[in-house]
C-alpha cells in the first residue's frame, strides 16, 4: 500500500484570472516496504552487532562483512525506493538509480503487474515506490460489486413500490449505489497514485518549463559499501 506524503499536498487551485500556486513536491512511497525494511535493518544490526562482541576467531570479520553486504541492499530496495512530482516532472529514486524526467519528456505511465513510466524514446522505467497490489485490486472490485449488487436491490424495490421494511433496507441500499456513482468505481491505493500522476501528466506536458533531458544517475553510495562487503565476505570464505 502505498500513500502520498499527507505534508507535501498540493494546493488548492485559484479562480480563474489569478496566477495558480505551483504544484508542490509531493512524495510517494511504500509504507509497507519502509516498514519492513526497517524490522529487517533491526534485525541485522542485531545479530550482527551480537556477532561482532561475543564472536570468537573469524567470526566478527564475517559479521562485518555480512552487514556490509546486506545493510546497503535492504536499505535499496526497502528504504530508498520514492517518487518526488512537481510542476517540472518526476523525480524517480529507485534500488540503484535516480531517474529525473520532465513531463515534456514522459510518453505515458502505465500499470499492469508493475507501474512504470516511459518516456519519449521508448525506454521503461518501473516504480518502485508505487507497487501493484493484486490484493488491494480485488478488494476494491468486491467493494464494487457489493455496492453494484445494492444499487440494483434498490432499483428493484423502488420500482415494485416496496413495503415499510423493504423502503428502509432500500434506502440503504440506494445510499450505497448513490456513493458508487458519486466517487466513481473504487481503486487500489497505487492505482489512485497512477492516476494523479497521470492527471498532472495531461496538464503539464506542454509547458516550457517542463520540456529538457532525462537523466539517470547510478546509486554508488550502495553499489560500493554493497560490492565491497561481497568481495570481503568472498576472500573470508576463500581463507577458510
Amino acid at each position: 500500500m502505498t500513500t502520498p506524503d499527507p505534508s507535501r499536498e498540493p494546493e488548492p487551485t485559484k479562480p480563474a484570472g489569478t496566477a495558480t500556486t505551483p504544484y508542490k513536491d509531493r512524495v510517494y512511497r511504500s509504507p509497507a516496504g519502509v516498514v519492513g525494511g526497517a524490522l529487517v535493518l533491526a534485525i541485522v544490526a542485531w545479530l550482527g552487532i551480537d556477532a561482532v562482541v561475543v564472536g570468537e576467531g573469524r567470526t566478527p570479520w564475517l559479521a562485518l562483512a555480512t552487514m556490509l553486504f546486506l545493510v546497503p541492499l535492504v536499505f535499496a530496495y526497502t528504504l530508498r525506493p520514492a517518487v518526488f512530482v512537481n510542476d517540472d516532472g518526476l523525480r524517480v529514486r529507485n534500488p540503484l538509480r535516480l531517474i529525473v524526467l520532465p513531463w515534456g519528456q514522459v510518453a505515458s505511465l502505465r500499470s499492469g503487474f508493475s507501474n512504470e513510466v516511459v518516456d519519449d524514446s521508448g525506454i521503461k522505467y518501473q516504480l518502485w515506490a508505487l507497487p501493484v497490489s493484486v490484493r488491494a485490486r480485488s478488494k476494491a472490485a468486491r467493494q464494487d460489486a457489493r455496492a453494484a449488487r445494492a444499487a440494483a436491490r434498490a432499483d428493484a424495490r423502488a420500482g415494485q413500490g416496496g413495503s415499510l421494511r423493504g423502503g428502509a433496507v432500500g434506502a440503504a441500499d440506494l445510499g450505497a449505489g448513490a456513493a458508487l456513482a458519486a466517487d466513481g468505481p473504487r481503486r487500489a491505493e497505487t492505482d489512485r497514485a497512477m492516476d494523479e500522476l497521470r492527471e498532472l501528466h495531461e496538464r503539464r506536458q506542454g509547458e516550457p518549463g517542463t520540456q529538457g533531458e532525462v537523466t539517470v544517475r547510478w546509486a554508488y553510495e550502495i553499489i560500493a559499501p554493497a560490492v565491497a562487503g561481497a568481495v570481503l565476505l568472498g576472500v573470508l570464505w576463500g581463507l577458510g
